[in-house]
């Protein structure tokens, strides 16, 4: 599911991963365009349908489009004298749009003194059956039934969750149209997208809010279900409707298992915020017509992809479609378990480097409050490690021992009713800020990752929608509008007992030494039982031996110009990383090494679970 309301239109080219592929998964890719890519699926259709009619279905994730695709198929259908027949599943067995609203709007938030920009709700369980009309679905049925009589003719149906299992039988051939979170949310600003169960595009704000805890959710949900059962015949990577490129099963899976044996980079997403900076711009070289960068999403599991060389192509897949299909062999099995098969860690960095100041003032909701008010899995902790600073540069943390927190509370109520400035730095707790320096920051602790410097930050599972902006400056918006303020939810979920002395005590911590090799040295820079994760750092000048021991690695290239990350069983598999890079070490890597190419010395931060996380609370 992804929640990111404005990602900037930009493919980094730097981002690919190589897994060796056999020439047959390689030639077997269709690619070339489009109308090839129609060409070929109409031969082999055609073919099969001279002896019997043949259903084709077409699934997809959220926003995907067919209708250029099938219009090409019944262009190639036609010259070989093979009739299309088209069926849009969804018109025919959905409930009405009043219907599907009346399920799904008791479920959305619309107190605007609660939730100002109206972004929360509950997510929606009931999945793409819980919307299907029963009397419409048996006349469906019925209908699909009939035409696959004779033959001569292809019977393609078309339509989100088509491939349901209350389907799946109806179909001789299976197709899912697969799209990139962040294509998706560009096409629903776009105004290409309207949610299940509307005519007509909704603002792109409620269209995406609704698209998180209904649209979105199907989707995810029924993709993870078909790969794990292994449906699907034909994969589409369909980001461009002009050039989808179609991959059969075998190549799809071939894909997906090679590189779950690499470690491997995602592609990264880059958003503009009023308080971001020009350090990661400057650093990727990233558009000019870029007004900064405040959050380069480098690995957020729900909005991101992963790019994967094949032959000549570069085939851009949805991440979570790649941890659905491979997740033991990636994450681990009690990781798998214990997060109900989604990635458990998200990363990204935060950029104010000689910015206009401050991120807002905040904090974030723990696991009961997010399971009862927005029946969603997982809580939301965070933690920021300092990569780079300029002068001045303050991390926020806790509260000040001597704040008045009832005043603090009446003075940002007045912020945010009478744009009454509040002076926050009488209330809230900081750390001066140097490369180096991890704070931990469990859900309920107030924050804020101050002006001129740059942070990895490092979450929960939670993808980042349960942010409470507590006091953001009176700052206006990109469209001169006043950012919205959560007092009332911050305000039942800050913490007021973490002030100076227990920040430092508890989530300030320092430096450990946890292991030590030839060269090499691992520390331990943030652990905590109210974290599921532990953050470590890596320094060494040469090379540095590490072991996955069946689970997971997230590796930050946070000091030194380059490195190699190699399997020490199979060299051949590596990736080489540059300076801020983020990498994932798959849980079936074992034995690996990290070798410096280039002549500064080495600092890795590395993210894995803690021990003991399974029997952790959710």
């Amino acid at each position: 599911m992804s929640f990111m309301y404005n990602p900037f239109p930009y493919d980094d080219p730097k981002a690919v991963n190589r897994p060796t592929l056999s020439q047959e998964t390689i030639n077997s890719i269709v690619s070339g365009g489009s109308p090839k890519v129609a060409k070929v699926l109409s031969l082999e259709l055609s073919a099969k349908a001279a002896s019997q009619n043949v259903t084709i279905a077409f699934d997809g994730y959220t926003t995907a489009s067919w209708k250029l695709f099938l219009n090409l198929l019944s262009r190639e259908l036609g010259a070989l004298g093979t009739e299309l027949i088209t069926l849009d599943g969804n018109a025919m067995t959905f409930k009405d749009g009043k219907e599907i609203d009346a399920i799904i709007n008791p479920m959305l938030e619309w107190d605007t003194k609660k939730d100002p920009t109206l972004l929360y709700g509950r997510i929606y369980r009931g999945g793409y059956d819980g919307i299907i009309d029963d009397e419409k679905a048996d006349i469906f049925i019925k209908k699909v039934k009939e035409l696959m009589n004779g033959k001569g003719r292809v019977v393609a149906v078309y339509g989100y969750g088509i491939l349901i299992p209350r389907f799946r039988s109806l179909y001789d051939v299976k197709c899912f149209f697969d799209v990139t979170p962040k294509t998706s949310i560009l096409r629903i600003r776009r105004g290409e997208y309207a949610n299940i169960g509307h005519e007509r595009p909704d603002i792109p704000a409620r269209v995406i809010r609704r698209c998180y805890y209904f649209d979105f959710e199907m989707a995810v949900e029924n993709r993870k279900d078909l790969l794990q059962n292994d449906i699907i015949d034909y994969f589409f990577c369909s980001d461009d409707p002009n050039d989808v490129r179609m991959l059969p099963k075998k190549a799809f899976d071939d894909i997906m298992e090679q590189l779950a044996k690499y470690p491997f980079r995602t592609k990264p997403v880059y958003l503009e915020g009023v308080w971001g900076g020009s350090y990661i711009k400057k650093l990727r070289n990233l558009p000019d017509s870029m007004r900064n960068v405040a959050w380069s999403f480098d690995f957020i599991p729900m909005e991101v992809s992963v790019v994967v060389e094949a032959g000549s192509e570069l085939l851009d897949f949805n991440y979570c479609t790649f941890v659905h299909k491979e997740g033991v062999n990636l994450m681990g099995e009690d990781c798998v378990r214990k997060f109900h098969g989604f990635f458990p860690v998200r990363f990204n960095y935060d950029d104010s480097f000689h910015s206009t100041g401050n991120m807002s003032i905040q904090c974030h909701s723990g696991a009961d409050f997010n399971i009862k008010e927005y029946d969603e899995f997982g809580r939301q902790d965070e933690s920021y490690y300092v990569c780079v600073t300029g002068h001045g540069a303050k991390t926020f943390l806790g509260f000040r021992d001597d704040a008045d927190i009832s005043q603090f509370f009446k003075d940002i109520e007045a912020a945010d009713t009478q744009k009454v400035p509040c002076d926050y730095m009488k209330y809230v707790s900081y750390e001066e800020s140097k490369p180096g320096l991890q704070v931990m920051i469990p859900a309920g602790t107030i924050h804020s990752s101050g002006r001129n410097q740059v942070v990895l930050e490092i979450g929960s599972l939670t993808i980042g929608s349960y942010t409470y902006k507590m006091y953001d400056y009176l700052r206006l918006d990109f469209d001169g509008k006043q950012r919205p303020i959560h007092t009332q939810l911050g305000e039942k979920n800050v913490a007021q007992d973490r002030r100076t002395t227990w920040v430092r005590q508890n989530i300030v911590q320092k430096p450990t030494i946890a292991d030590s090799g030839d060269g090499w040295k691992e520390y331990i820079v943030g652990e905590s039982p109210l974290l599921y994760f532990t953050l470590r750092r890596l320094e060494f000048e040469k090379c540095c031996e590490q072991d996955t021991k069946g689970q997971f690695h997230v590796l930050a290239l946070v000091d030194g110009e380059k490195v190699r990350v190699r399997s020490v069983e199979h060299p051949e598999r590596f990736y080489d990383a540059s300076y801020l890079d983020i990498l994932v070490v798959p849980a079936d890597i074992g034995k690996y090494v990290i070798e410096n190419l280039g002549e500064e010395p080495i600092c890795i931060h590395k993210t894995m679970l803690r021990n003991g996380y399974q029997n952790d609370p959710a």
